[in-house]
C-alpha cells in the first residue's frame, strides 16, 4: 500500500470520528493529514511527511483556537428576552440589604434581586438583564 493511501484513510478517519465529535479540531488534524498525502504524492520521504502532517495540523489547531478565543462568546440563554419575558423589565429599588441584594415584590411574588458584581448599590430604578436560578440580575437603568 502506498504512503499517500495511507495518509488519505488516516485523514478520512479523522474526519469520520470529528462528525461523530463536532470540535472541529479533528478536522483541523485531517488537514494536517491530507498536507502529509500530497507531500507523499510529491515524492516525499516518510520523515518529511510526518514533519509535513505535525506543522500543518498543529498551525491549523493553533489557528482554529485563536479564532475562537477572539470571538465574543454568545450570549446566555437566561439574558434573551425570547427565552425569558422578564429581561429588559424595570424595576424600583427602594433598599438594599448588606449582602448585596434586595427583596422586590414583582409579579404578585417576593423576588431576590442581584447586582452585577462591582456595582454599588444605590436605591432606583433598575432593569432586569437576566434571571440567574430564582434571583433578578439587575442593571442600574
Amino acid at each position: 500500500m502506498a504512503e499517500s493511501t495511507l495518509w488519505w484513510l488516516l485523514a478520512g478517519a479523522a474526519v469520520a470520528v470529528e462528525l461523530f465529535t463536532g470540535t472541529f479540531y479533528l478536522l483541523m488534524l485531517a488537514v494536517g493529514m491530507v498536507a502529509a498525502a500530497l507531500a507523499a504524492h510529491a515524492g516525499a520521504d516518510t520523515t518529511v511527511q510526518l514533519v509535513v502532517a505535525a506543522m500543518v495540523g498543529s498551525a491549523s489547531v493553533i489557528g482554529w483556537h485563536l479564532i475562537k478565543r477572539r470571538r465574543a462568546g454568545d450570549p446566555s440563554v437566561r439574558s434573551l428576552r425570547s427565552v425569558n419575558l422578564d429581561v429588559g423589565e424595570i424595576l424600583q429599588i427602594d433598599e438594599w440589604q448588606a449582602d448585596g441584594t434586595a427583596t422586590v415584590k414583582y409579579r404578585g411574588a417576593q423576588w431576590t434581586v442581584i447586582q452585577r458584581p462591582g456595582n454599588a448599590p444605590t436605591p432606583g430604578s433598575y432593569r432586569v438583564a437576566e434571571l440567574v436560578g430564582n434571583r433578578l440580575l439587575v442593571d442600574k437603568v
